[in-house]
């Protein structure tokens, strides 16, 4: 199902992510007042596939060529991006891709996993905190306007070693 992202998947992760945020997202970013930042958008996503630390996973869409129906990047420590788009929420893809993730980190070492999520983002909170993440106190605003707040999740990947 999960496939590694290409060089050339670029412009449909870009879509994608424009998709899946106009509908969860349209209450903080309304699209008549923040159109969204294509160009910055697409030029990240060809840093991130570029970046080798992280390993990006997309899934294709069976009925549209070129589509992507979700993707999920993550790093040694962290889950960098997650979405599925609208039309396949509830399909079990959300929760697929954060597991594939959490076993890319936990395969990498560490013991817990971090995450960044807007605040008002309650589809994606909701998803994390029933897979376990906890929410921590640590807030920053995000990058693009009207730069809304993001909370800090974390997952303990396994017991730290006894010391001793």
């Amino acid at each position: 199902m999960f496939r590694p992202a290409r060089a050339d998947d670029v412009s449909a992760l870009r879509d994608l992510e424009r998709e899946a945020n106009l509908a969860a997202l349209g209450h903080v970013f309304p699209p008549e007042r923040f159109g969204f930042p294509d160009d910055a958008v697409l030029a990240r996503w060809a840093l991130v596939l570029e970046d080798p630390t992280c390993r990006t996973l997309v899934v294709d869409d069976d009925e549209r060529e070129g589509r992507l129906v979700a993707y999920v990047a993550s790093d040694d420590e962290t889950l960098r991006h997650l979405a599925v788009h609208p039309d396949r929420w509830g399909q079990g893809l959300g929760t697929a891709a954060v597991e594939s993730a959490v076993a890319d980190i936990a395969g990498r070492g560490a013991t817990t996993a971090s995450l960044w999520c807007l605040e008002e983002n309650r589809q994606a909170r909701r998803l994390y905190e029933h897979l376990g993440w906890r929410a921590g106190r640590e807030r920053r605003d995000a990058p693009w306007p009207p730069h809304p707040e993001e909370m800090r999740y974390e997952l303990p990947l396994r017991p730290p070693s006894p010391r001793g």
